[in-house]
């Protein structure tokens, strides 16, 4: 059976806009958030204080290194050890992380979602289930699109230039190669039901061992 002190870690990769989130929000209601501890990798882009705005804006966020990756791997081998951490908070219309944390409690399963988690070997070791979500690129476009334009304050126009630039480019040199790294591909993420409620299914099925 797990324990607090054995979590089973769920990662879940795939190119923005592929379904990760839908898929994390759907493994979250269904095994509960009592027993999830969530750790999403866009959490952990680097603090950019020092950086004026303008600056911020030219940073490449689908490079590794935007991430402080290192700090994740910390959070999860703390986790497994039965201590909290305080996960941080990332201001995505200022571009730097926000001054609160939250504070995640040890958990029979720790979920990691982002679009590079399965980059780094060692946060890819840490995974007992890799998952991703494998979506075509032009529905992750629209996705990514609808998505920045009403949650994060981006205008179509930033959206198309910094997916031209930079979201496009990173995912086939960083992103896609790391499909060969997953137990299991997932055509459309979250929206496709029957994957989803396969993977719960399995989740639940562990727990209850």
């Amino acid at each position: 059976m797990l324990t607090p002190m054995t979590p089973l870690i769920i990662g879940i990769a795939g190119g923005s806009g592929s379904g990760k989130s839908t898929l994390a929000t759907s493994i979250l209601e269904a095994i509960g958030n009592d027993r999830i501890a969530f750790l999403p990798h866009d959490a952990y882009y680097r603090n950019q204080d020092e950086k004026t705005f303008e600056q911020r804006l030219m940073v490449n966020y689908d490079h590794p290194d935007s991430l402080e990756t290192e700090l994740l791997i910390e959070h999860i081998q703390r986790l497994k050890q039965g201590e909290a951490v305080d996960r941080p908070v990332y201001d995505f219309k200022m571009h730097t992380r926000s001054a609160k944390t939250v504070r995640i409690e040890p958990k029979p399963i720790i979920l990691v979602e982002g679009i590079l988690i399965f980059v780094e070997p060692e946060l890819r070791a840490q995974c007992s289930m890799k998952l991703f979500v494998d979506t075509d690129q032009d529905i992750c476009f629209i996705r990514r699109l609808e998505r920045d334009v009403t949650e994060r304050g981006r205008t179509v126009e930033s959206v198309i230039n910094q997916y031209l630039k930079t979201v496009r480019p990173s995912f086939i040199e960083f992103v896609e190669p790391t499909k060969r790294f997953a137990d299991v591909i997932i055509p459309e993420g979250g929206f496709n039901t029957v994957a989803s409620e396969m993977v719960i299914a399995r989740l639940k099925g562990l727990l209850a061992d």
